[in-house]
C-alpha cells in the first residue's frame, strides 16, 4: 500500500512539473496520459474463516461429530453408533493419558470405550501406525498362547488392538490396545490393513480440530 502511494505521489510530482514548463515555455511537450492505478483487495476476516471452515469440511480427518457420551468412560464400558454416518475412511485414536479409544469414520465419532494399556516396563507406544493384519483368531506366542481376538496388529514386535481381556481398573497389557470384545468385533469387520492408528499421550481434541 505504501509503495504505491509513493509511486503515485512521484508521478503527480512529474506532472507539475510539467505543467509548470509549459507556463515558462521550456517545454511543449504533451501532458502525459493519466495511470489507472488498481486498488489493492481486501480479505474480510468473516471470509477467511468461513474459507477456512469449508477447507476443513472437505478433509476427512477432520472431526465431524463425537458421541453424546456423559460423563467420563467407565472401564468395561464401549459406545457404538454409526446410524447415517457416511462412508469414508477409517481413523482410529488412542490417548494415553484419557485411557480411551475413538473410532472415527469420515470424521464421525462412530465408536469410543475405555481401554488397558500397557506399563512403564512394557508401555504402549505413541505415534502413528497402520493397520498390518487382521487376525481374527489370534493368540500371543510370546505371553503363554494368551488369546487375542479380533486382532489389528500395529507393529512386528507385537503391540495390537485387541479383545479377549478384561478392561478393568488395575489391569494393564504388555503395551498393547485392550478394547472390550464386542467393541473388537465391531472394529474388526470394518477396519482394513492400512487404516491409521494414532496414539497420543495426553492431547485434547473437538469438533471441527484436525485428527492429522
Amino acid at each position: 500500500m505504501t509503495a504505491i502511494l509513493k509511486w503515485v505521489g512521484g508521478t503527480t510530482f512529474v506532472i507539475a512539473l510539467g505543467i509548470a514548463a509549459l507556463a515558462y515555455g521550456v517545454s511543449s511537450q504533451a501532458e502525459p496520459e493519466a495511470i489507472a492505478v488498481p486498488a489493492a483487495a481486501s480479505i474480510e476476516p468473516e471470509g477467511a474463516i468461513l474459507a477456512k471452515l469449508e477447507a476443513d469440511a472437505r478433509r476427512p480427518f477432520t472431526i465431524r461429530r463425537v458421541l453424546p457420551i456423559e460423563g467420563p468412560i467407565k472401564y468395561g464400558e464401549w459406545h457404538w453408533d454409526d446410524e447415517a454416518v457416511p462412508e469414508g475412511p477409517l481413523l482410529i485414536t488412542v490417548d494415553l493419558q484419557a485411557r480411551t479409544i475413538s473410532i472415527f469414520r469420515d470424521g464421525y465419532e462412530i465408536g469410543a470405550a475405555a481401554v488397558m494399556l500397557g506399563t512403564d516396563e512394557h508401555p504402549t507406544p505413541t505415534g502413528t501406525f497402520p493397520i498390518l493384519t487382521k487376525e481374527r483368531h489370534n493368540v500371543s506366542e510370546k505371553y503363554g498362547n494368551a488369546p487375542m481376538p479380533w486382532t489389528l496388529r500395529l507393529t512386528w514386535d507385537g503391540i495390537a488392538i485387541h479383545g479377549g481381556s478384561e478392561v478393568e481398573n488395575g489391569y494393564a497389557s504388555h503395551g498393547c490396545v485392550a478394547i472390550p470384545d464386542p467393541l473388537a468385533a465391531k472394529l474388526f469387520e470394518i477396519a482394513q490393513k492400512g487404516d491409521k492408528v494414532i496414539i497420543t499421550d495426553g492431547k485434547r481434541i473437538g469438533v471441527g480440530d484436525p485428527i492429522i
